[in-house]
């Protein structure tokens, strides 16, 4: 139960600091707004930023989330799913839209017998989740807020703390094999703090 509130404790507590100490939070827009973002072609935020993203959203997203449908009775016509992903996502950038994809998780949520016992209804889950995170969107200037006013030290602090379990796992898998354990522990020290073309080594 402890490790389950410490996150929200966390926040509350950062909150309570920036509120008393810091500038507040008057200065910060908390009300949603579309801002044009002029399109610009940069080589180099292609090659380190879209090329790594294009990857992770078809391998970690895309791929496996077509899997979870198929699994569950309702294979995903990729062809017109991939198109129309991909003309949302281009609608949706000059706004700041991140990439339109079959999410993965949420595919397992709402396909699944968790979301009901009639596999024909389970569809409400996915209108359910997405009438939801919309809902959420429009807080989405209240959690900017927080990390806005924060210290960079302490986001990196945080961020590195969320990465703490991704990291344990990669390194179990990457060492679990003796023969291989050195070179494994070798690149993770080597490449650390490493870009090569604008791609970084957390990618």
């Amino acid at each position: 139960m402890g490790q389950t509130w410490a996150v929200p404790a966390a926040f509350v507590a950062a909150a309570v600091a920036i509120a008393l100490s810091g500038p507040g939070f008057g200065d910060v827009a908390l009300a949603p707004a579309l801002v044009w973002t002029p399109p610009a072609f940069d080589p180099a935020t292609v090659v380190g930023v879209g090329l790594p993203l294009f990857l992770v959203t078809m391998a970690a997203q895309n791929v496996p989330g077509a899997a979870v449908l198929a699994r569950y009775g309702r294979p995903a016509p990729m062809r017109p799913i991939l198109v129309g992903t991909g003309l949302a996502t281009m609608a949706g950038a000059p706004f700041g839209g991140h990439a339109v994809n079959l999410a993965a998780i949420s595919a397992a949520l709402a396909a699944g017998p968790d979301a009901g016992p009639d596999p024909g209804r389970r569809w409400i889950a996915s209108v359910t989740a997405g009438v939801g995170l919309a809902v959420l969107g429009t807080g989405a200037g209240r959690a900017v807020a927080l990390p806005a006013l924060s210290p960079p030290v302490l986001i990196e602090a945080v961020a590195g703390l969320a990465l703490l379990g991704a990291l344990a796992g990669a390194l179990a898998s990457a060492v679990s094999d003796p023969r291989r354990r050195e070179a494994a522990a070798a690149l993770v020290v080597t490449a650390a703090g490493v870009g090569f073309l604008g791609i970084g080594a957390a990618f």
